[in-house]
């Protein structure tokens, strides 16, 4: 199996870690993680498909490992990751890639699929959702505080920055059957890293700021009817925040992206790796691979 590196560059001044693996001229995946963990959940991912493409996953600043910088330095907002995904991507000089796009990750992806469309080769998504009218119930604690921001309201945003609020994130909402699948050090590792340089308080200011994401999702959904970017949809649907009709969504404007739902939550690379690894290569093989690039060894996938 391909090993994953761990590297770090600095960008803009800040030093941002990341995890890679593959072949420095395969075509690249870039993974964009989500709330609240960091490139730690594709750490299983990276070597599964590394005999073949270049999987690139950084930490966003205050995350993981990368620098938490001060906020005169960085805003802690979704256009604050969004411009530092970007500059990420000039800094490495990444010119084609496709997008893995997670939670607060798919927010970041395609507000960069916007910017640069023609470097993106492909979608994969994951329990990263762009509909509105298709979100799940529990995003109503979150609607009422963006409707009527109160500081009542903000503490109950932070007290859910902590180690148990992470671990509901985590686990709350799958079956009882796949709880023993997924990792401690998923909650552990992040709530451990989040005491940190104070960024505790960081967190809370991006939760805050979600809100900010709603005009973005017309624009997301432009873009797809647009360009119609070749789309694998990979879902957990034990979610309460984005529940099967979220992804079917999708096929409003991506009428012909493959979709597929598992018997899993929102972090599904946890308890179903396999086979959204299987169904990446498959997808990956024939929308990513020009056919010179192709090892003889995926030939027996299929198309």
């Amino acid at each position: 199996m391909p090993p994953v590196l761990h590297k770090t560059v600095e960008v803009d001044g800040v030093d941002i870690f990341y995890r890679e693996a593959g072949r420095p001229d395969a075509p690249v995946v870039l993974l964009p993680h989500g709330y609240p963990c960091s490139s730690f959940q594709f750490r299983n991912l990276l070597p599964a498909l590394a005999d073949t493409w270049r999987l690139i996953a950084p930490d966003a600043p205050g995350f993981g490992y990368s620098a938490t910088p001060d906020t005169s330095r960085f805003s802690y907002t979704f256009d604050g990751y969004a411009r530092s995904l970007e500059r990420f991507v000039e800094r490495l000089g990444l010119t084609r890639y496709a997008l893995y796009l997670h939670d607060y990750g798919s927010q970041f992806g395609f507000r960069l699929a916007l910017r640069a469309p023609e470097r993106v080769a492909a979608l994969v998504i994951q329990n990263g959702d762009i509909y509105e009218d298709a979100f799940g119930p529990k995003y109503a604690p979150l609607r009422e505080y963006w409707e009527h921001p109160t500081p009542q309201g903000r503490e109950k945003l932070a007290r859910a920055v902590s180690e148990e609020g992470f671990r509901s994130e985590f686990i709350g909402e799958i079956p009882e059957r796949l709880v023993a699948r997924m990792s401690p050090d998923l909650w552990t590792l992040s709530w451990l890293l989040v005491q940190r340089e104070h960024r505790a308080e960081h967190w809370v200011h991006l939760l805050a700021d979600q809100g900010s994401t709603l005009a973005w999702l017309p624009r997301f959904q432009a873009y797809l009817r647009e360009h119609q970017p070749p789309t694998l949809i990979v879902w957990g649907p034990h979610d309460g925040y984005m529940p099967q009709a979220s992804a079917r969504a999708y096929l409003r404007d991506l009428p012909d992206a493959e979709l597929h739902l598992l018997d899993a939550g929102h972090w599904a690379l946890e308890t179903h790796l396999d086979e959204i690894a299987f169904l990446m290569r498959r997808f990956l093989r024939r929308v990513h691979l020009q056919p010179a690039q192709r090892p003889s060894h995926l030939e027996g996938l299929g198309a």
